[in-house]
């Protein structure tokens, strides 16, 4: 479980005893903060309820299968269909949920009794309705690394995505800003509104330069906005409107694209990384088991941090399996980079997009450089009083 840097022990104490202890539970905690970066508190739970007598009860019972009408249900062999089911509900995976809840609440009430601005909040970007996509948990050694200026494949994911969340926020903002003023526009009486041709003129008349390297910039930005207007079949400020509004569409259609991909090259990618951790201390481990009985506690010290990540190493490599994957590392750098194709296009549609966008925004800027100098005009033709 992920703790602020500032964890204290009462924070810990209460939500424990609140959310566990409390339900009948036993616990103990651990809080490690070794000063690298990631702060944390391991919990540790019992599954079997303490009897009144002070003993242990059972983890299970067993539950006879019933019929439509409540009766037991003959096994064939002169016995009862039968089941397991826990004698508690703490091993209930729904109980996630509502404990995380309550580790955000317990933290935020916390950092907001310490007068601290940040909050902290369980769900994911997508259930908060946030068009963002999440960052990989680097892990300590991955952390290590790149704080001591060493990229890892887990730092370059992360850099990738917040580069995609940075393009992928300017585009929403965008779309927003011009999606309100052209129907502030289309609202306005017919002969209020402003003409896409005055603009375009007007445009050019301020876009006007003395030097080279300022006309082929102009020059450039007329011509985005012309292949932008005339694509698109657009000349009148509704048909523009109209336009901004289906942005919408193929904006969150390119997102959900962008963060399904990498979220699967995140998990692509440390799938890989613990592949080649395993490779990387094997002959370590190796090395261990033909230590002499008398050095192997000073072997196991001089070697421990490759032995600990060789341990994790087969045991997520045996849970893939378990869970039906297979161990395939050809494969799997096959499709990051097929991902990674995929992406790309994806990427250079939503840049596409930004650029209509801003030249779109040229001609909003335009649209209120022409109302500010109509204020002007008007105030000057003021009689003096």
């Amino acid at each position: 479980m992920a703790a602020p840097k500032w964890l204290c022990i009462t924070l810990v104490r209460a939500y424990v005893k609140d959310n566990f202890v409390d339900k009948g539970m036993c616990a103990d905690f651990a809080i490690h903060d070794k000063g690298t970066g990631n702060p944390h508190v391991h919990i540790m739970l019992t599954l079997r309820p303490l009897k009144e007598n002070g003993q242990w009860g059972a983890k299970c019972r067993k539950a006879y299968d019933l019929d439509e009408n409540g009766q037991r249900i003959p096994d064939g062999k002169g016995g009862w269909k039968n089941h397991r089911e826990d004698t508690t509900d703490w091993n209930d995976k729904g109980n996630v949920e509502i404990w995380r809840a309550a580790w955000a609440a317990y933290t935020n009430r916390a950092l907001e009794s310490a007068g601290r601005p940040e909050r902290i909040d369980h769900r994911s970007y997508k259930r908060q309705g946030i068009d963002k996509i999440p960052s990989v948990h680097l892990g300590p050694a991955a952390s290590q690394m790149e704080k001591r200026g060493i990229r890892t494949d887990k730092g370059e994911v992360n850099r990738q995505i917040a580069a995609d969340n940075k393009l992928l926020k300017e585009i929403k903002a965008r779309i927003t800003r011009l999606y309100r003023w052209s129907k502030a526009e289309t609202e306005k009486p017919q002969t209020q509104q402003s003409s896409l041709t005055v603009l375009w003129e007007t445009q050019q008349q301020l876009n006007a330069s003395r030097t080279r390297t300022g006309k082929i910039r102009a020059l450039q930005e007329s011509a985005a906005l012309f292949s932008f207007l005339q694509a698109n079949g657009i000349q009148s400020m509704q048909q523009l409107h109209e336009k901004i509004a289906d942005m919408n569409s193929p904006y969150y259609d390119l997102l959900g694209k962008i963060v399904k991909a990498e979220r699967r090259i995140a998990t692509l990618t440390e799938r890989r990384e613990m592949w080649e951790q395993y490779n990387q201390y094997k002959a370590i481990h190796k090395q261990l088991a033909k230590v002499k009985p008398e050095k192997r506690e000073q072997f196991e010290q001089r070697h421990s941090r490759e032995l600990i990540l060789y341990d994790a190493a087969p045991r997520y490599l045996k849970e893939l399996k378990d869970n039906g994957e297979a161990i395939t590392p050809k494969a799997w750098q096959r499709e990051i980079d097929q991902l990674a194709a995929g992406k790309q296009t994806d990427t250079l549609a939503m840049k596409s997009m930004l650029e209509d966008l801003k030249a779109v925004e040229r001609l909003r800027k335009t649209a209120g450089q022409l109302s500010r100098q109509e204020r002007d005009k008007s105030h000057d033709r003021e009689p003096e009083r």
